[in-house]
């Protein structure tokens, strides 16, 4: 097939997430000229790593599976560049009281050697501008025009827009472009997430490596010393539950902190004489009703990506660029 149309063609892709980094790969493939615009320092979103002195804690998305055919394939280059492995921790479920052996034998994947590996890797062939908050979006003469908290306006043109951010902030940016942008982001009932990462000195006297809670304040606890590629102090990671998290959100973080280690010691896990480090995610889970997996307007030259469009999950956010990235076409 040939792209050669597509070269002189501009795309800028908001957020350095996978959905992005996947919806980006893909349009480079077909010819585009594509830029990514990060507000962070790194790319890959929530699929994120904790690096202090001497550990560190995958804080954001735990592990990932892979069913779909496209996805496997994708999955299998980044084995092959040992971005990525097989975790196969010893999990456990905690429920009315009681623990009781995982039933699951689907596959679950971690990068390596942490989490933000597969995005990393991604991201080494592509143009991207870290540190770049886009707080505003217009369109002039048919270009995108963007602006940035950092560096004001920027001083590119782009023929096609898309977002790849959580859908409260694709919101903010796009409410005003067309009423069915704003509608596709207020289904898709985002919430959040408080995590505790807690070290050790010596492995903690406990059953498991991984915890699924059901009806707890923590939904996950996990052991990062047990993924591949880990190295360092012995650290754990504790989510609460999207339901609590969200309901408390606003906590400060040391109450929050309490509350989670209080419930985790009930569950067996005592941190009283651990280091403690918190994180709160204001946009962690959640997906839209109409599961259409991404958003375009051809006549806009608009486009929406992220887990949330294609159920919520790290396959997800990758199918959701790879699909839009087709479309774009």
């Amino acid at each position: 097939m040939n792209y050669q149309n597509n070269k002189n063609k501009s795309v800028a892709i908001i957020g350095a997430g996978l959905s992005g980094l996947s919806c980006a790969t893909h349009l480079k493939a077909l010819g585009y000229q594509v830029e990514l615009f990060e507000k962070s320092r790194g790319p890959s979103g929530r699929m994120s790593t904790r690096h202090g002195d001497g550990w560190t804690a995958d804080h954001g998305a735990q592990y990932f599976t892979a069913r779909d055919p496209h996805f496997i394939q994708e999955l299998d280059s980044w084995i092959s560049q040992s971005a990525a492995a097989v975790w196969s921790p010893d999990v456990k479920v905690y429920e009315d009281s009681h623990w009781r052996e995982s039933h699951s034998k689907e596959n679950r994947y971690v990068g390596t050697p942490d989490m933000s590996s597969p995005g990393k890797y991604l991201s080494n062939n592509l143009s991207v501008q870290f540190n770049q908050t886009i707080n505003t979006i217009g369109k002039e003469n048919g270009k995108w025009l963007l602006h940035s908290k950092e560096s004001g306006k920027l001083p590119q043109q782009f023929d096609v827009l898309i977002l790849a951010l959580p859908a409260p902030q694709a919101l903010v940016l796009a409410r005003e472009i067309h009423h069915e942008i704003e509608r596709i982001c207020r289904q898709s009932s985002m919430k959040g997430c408080w995590t505790v990462m807690v070290r050790f000195q010596e492995k903690p006297r406990v059953s498991f490596e991984a915890a699924f809670i059901n009806n707890e304040l923590i939904s996950w606890i996990s052991r990062n010393n047990s993924k591949p590629g880990r190295q360092g102090l012995e650290s754990w990671t504790i989510h609460a539950n999207p339901q609590w998290s969200e309901q408390f959100i606003e906590l400060g973080k040391d109450e929050a902190a309490a509350l989670i280690l209080e419930c985790a010691k009930k569950l067996g896990l005592d941190c009283q004489d651990a280091e403690i480090s918190t994180h709160r995610w204001r946009f962690a889970s959640g997906s839209s009703p109409e599961m259409s997996g991404f958003y375009h307007d051809p006549e806009l030259k608009f486009g929406l990506c992220g887990d949330w469009l294609h159920g919520g999950r790290v396959e997800g956010a990758w199918l959701s660029g790879y699909k839009l990235a087709k479309q774009i076409l």
